[in-house]
């Protein structure tokens, strides 16, 4: 376990002390901020009969956060290693390659985390120009939080492995992108096949983020998509182990 957090402290160094970091939480906040520019031209014009996190889900800024941010966040997590020449190092260290990958992964996570606190600071500046302290609820911010990290977890896994296939950091943020864009775009199969018998139509309604998101926004808690997030999260992670072991055998 010491080596496991050991692994988190270094990569989560990493982030910080490089310009890349920093771009990318300053890139986030900025399309934040943009965000409820348009919110608030929004709620200006006319009353809204939606949460203020919903709000924020309905503008194209928040996937365009997600879809980008997490492949940048990860393209370094293996391919600089290879790049740099320090990854023969790091292997060969008494570490297993399971600690490897989920250090990497905790790192990454803790900070997507952490680039999605300026939204904190935005819902609670547009509940206060608003002058109505329920419009922005406890257990909705919650449900919020808990939908972002979870879509996060996946997206972020999906660009562990991409790292983990590739020396070039460029290469492996074009496929987690890509991996990405493609979970992305199921969302919209089912709307597509209205044909199809309920079961298959339901198997796809499954794959749909947006809908799993609007949910999460809304305040609504379903076990369902929890386990969906997860079950991913884990069978990308298990594919980036083998991606490592196959590699160190090469």
């Amino acid at each position: 376990m010491q080596i496991y957090w050991t692994l988190v402290r270094r990569e989560l160094g990493g982030y910080f002390n490089s310009l890349l970091g920093y771009v990318i939480i300053a890139s986030a906040a900025f399309l934040m901020g943009l965000s409820f520019v348009v919110l608030l031209g929004n709620l200006r014009s006319e009353p809204m009969p939606v949460t203020l996190t919903e709000l924020f889900f309905m503008t194209p800024f928040f996937w365009m956060i997600v879809l980008l941010a997490a492949p940048v966040i990860t393209m370094r997590s293996f391919a600089m290693e290879r790049f740099s020449g320090t990854y023969e190092t790091l292997m060969t260290t008494p570490v297993r390659d399971v600690q490897v990958v989920m250090a990497k992964f905790t790192a990454a996570l803790v900070f997507y985390i952490i680039l999605w606190l300026p939204l904190l600071a935005c819902l609670f500046i547009v509940r206060h120009y608003t002058d109505q302290q329920g419009a922005l609820d406890a257990g909705v911010l919650g449900s919020t939080y808990l939908g972002i990290i979870l879509i996060g977890s996946v997206f972020l896994a999906m660009g562990c492995l991409g790292s983990a296939l590739t020396r070039s950091q460029t290469v492996a943020a074009m496929i987690g992108l890509g991996l990405g864009t493609a979970l992305f775009m199921a969302s919209f199969m089912t709307d597509q096949f209205q044909a199809l018998a309920p079961v298959p139509r339901e198997l796809l309604a499954g794959f749909s983020l947006v809908d799993q998101m609007r949910d999460f926004t809304r305040g609504v808690l379903d076990t369902r998509p929890v386990v969906f997030h997860l079950s991913l999260t884990f069978i990308f992670l298990f594919f980036t182990v083998r991606a490592i072991e196959s590699r160190r055998w090469k």
